[in-house]
């Protein structure tokens, strides 16, 4: 019998034989059954692109800062993978599989574009693959930004880190009530839900701080000191000349930065500049900060001036506004996101501050202890960075006593802070007394602000700030 062919079902191999004579049928059955129809082995794994898809924000492209994990290394969902620097934020991407790294696509400070692969992943085939559109398009998430879930015919708001602790604690999230930003369920909340479930008494999560310097001005002194011997230290850093020329890509945080200055150049500014008693501002805050420190919170005065912006800005929303490209229409803001500029290792970054409006003065200080903390770190997510309406800078705490802030488009005005001195001034009595003087700057759009509507908007800011107890006429 001359066989041309012979197929195999599902595991076992095709086999093409030119000719293959089989004399007997037994023969053919027992003897050379293991030579003729060869299985081959079946892999379990399947690979699967991991790509980057698009983090919003009309980023198209990010640089690969540091790799969690090598090849060949075994990861689970809401794994860390990687951390990507876009123009805009630093992001954590985590797996949306269990398997094992097979390759990288992409080596440290390397270019990663928006859905293009960033890892291959073997994953387990007996478990189900992964349909076709869920390989293509996996949505990489970061530990700051939002994921939701249908339970029970409603959004639940939780971190990928937060879902992963109440899993393995088998909770379920519809029974957590969230305290975060619009319900958001945090880690604290599953750790008080578990507390309560069985009785443990858990202690406070510890908040990292950031501990400035204390300046000299932030306190009366007794007696004037001498100012000659502030002699400036310079900072230690490394040499930067080698002999030649060097020149480096734009890239992160500087490439942000240009952008947004060519897009500030478009607008006419208008400044003004005024000076601010604080003398009895730095009293009271001198009596606030124990009480601040024993609920674990830095109390500066940035929390003060920001709430007395946004008191302001109640009175005068054109500040608080947006202009189109067209210069057509003006859109005023319901909420008052008012942006902190801080200088950090990766450069200026503007994080702001969310519904200030609605804040008291403690709630700002402990969302600025955050920003501060995230900032250093090198790991304030998009949503931090972004939705600002209105930006305050302190410049105060480097030196210098006015500036010239430029405008964030699509903001339309600014204010600069200078330094806090203690300066003689004349009471009604014409008698002369110390004053704690800080100056401020403020630049406007003068496309649709005028110099009467800045002068009135930063006397009302200043009011506030001279008599900090008439803010408790405003608050809400």
């Amino acid at each position: 019998v001359c066989i041309h062919r012979v197929r195999s079902c599902s595991s076992i191999r095709f086999i093409k034989s030119k000719y293959v004579c089989v004399f007997d049928k037994s023969a053919l059955k027992f003897s050379h059954q293991q030579r003729l129809f060869r299985t081959s082995a079946v892999s379990c794994g399947q690979i699967v692109q991991f790509k980057l898809s698009d983090i919003g924000e009309g980023i198209t492209e990010v640089t690969v800062k540091e790799w969690y994990i090598k090849e060949g290394d075994s990861v689970s969902q809401f794994d860390s993978i990687c951390e990507v620097q876009s123009d805009k934020a630093s992001v954590t991407i985590t797996s949306r599989y269990d398997g094992i790294i097979r390759k990288l696509h992409y080596s440290i400070d390397e270019i990663a574009f928006v859905g293009k692969p960033l890892v291959d992943i073997e994953i387990d085939a007996s478990k189900g693959v992964a349909p076709e559109e869920d390989v293509v398009e996996t949505p990489p998430m970061s530990h700051e930004e939002h994921t939701h879930q249908e339970i029970k015919g409603h959004k639940t708001l939780a971190t990928p880190a937060v879902r992963r602790l109440a899993m393995e604690n088998n909770i379920k999230l519809s029974e957590v009530v969230g305290t975060g930003k619009d319900n958001r369920i945090l880690k604290e909340d599953i750790l008080n839900y578990l507390a309560k479930q069985t009785g443990a008494i858990l202690p406070p999560s510890p908040k990292a701080e950031i501990v400035p310097p204390l300046r000299k001005t932030e306190t009366v002194p007794a007696a004037p000191k001498d100012k000659a011997c502030k002699i400036p230290v310079p900072v230690s850093r490394p040499t930067a000349f080698s002999g030649k020329d060097k020149t480096e890509p734009v890239t992160g945080f500087q490439k942000a930065m240009v952008k947004t200055m060519s897009a500030a150049l478009k607008i006419p500014h208008f400044g003004y500049c005024d000076e601010v008693d604080l003398t009895q501002l730095v009293q009271l805050r001198e009596e606030l900060k124990p009480l601040a420190e024993i609920r674990g919170v830095k109390l500066s005065f940035m929390p003060f001036f920001i709430k007395a912006a946004s008191l302001g800005l109640l009175q005068y929303p054109i500040l608080n506004a947006s202009l189109d490209e067209s210069c057509q229409n003006v859109t005023y803001k319901a909420s008052h996101n008012i942006g902190v500029a801080m200088d950090t290792e990766q450069g200026l970054i503007v994080p702001n501050v969310k519904n200030v409006q609605v804040c008291s003065v403690f709630d700002i200080a402990l969302e600025l202890n955050r920003l501060q903390s995230l900032g250093s770190a090198g790991q304030l997510g998009t949503s931090d960075l972004t939705g600002g309406t209105f930006t305050l800078s302190n410049i105060g705490t480097i030196g210098g006593t006015y500036a010239k802030p430029v405008i964030l488009p699509p903001e339309v005005a600014i204010g600069a802070l200078g330094r806090i001195q203690v300066l003689p001034r004349f009471n009604g009595k014409g008698e002369v007394f110390r004053a704690q003087i800080m100056s401020v700057s403020w630049s406007a759009d003068h496309r649709i602000i005028d110099g009467a509507t800045m002068a009135r908007f930063s006397n009302l800011w200043k009011s506030y700030l001279e008599n900090p107890a008439s803010m408790l006429l405003d608050l809400k």
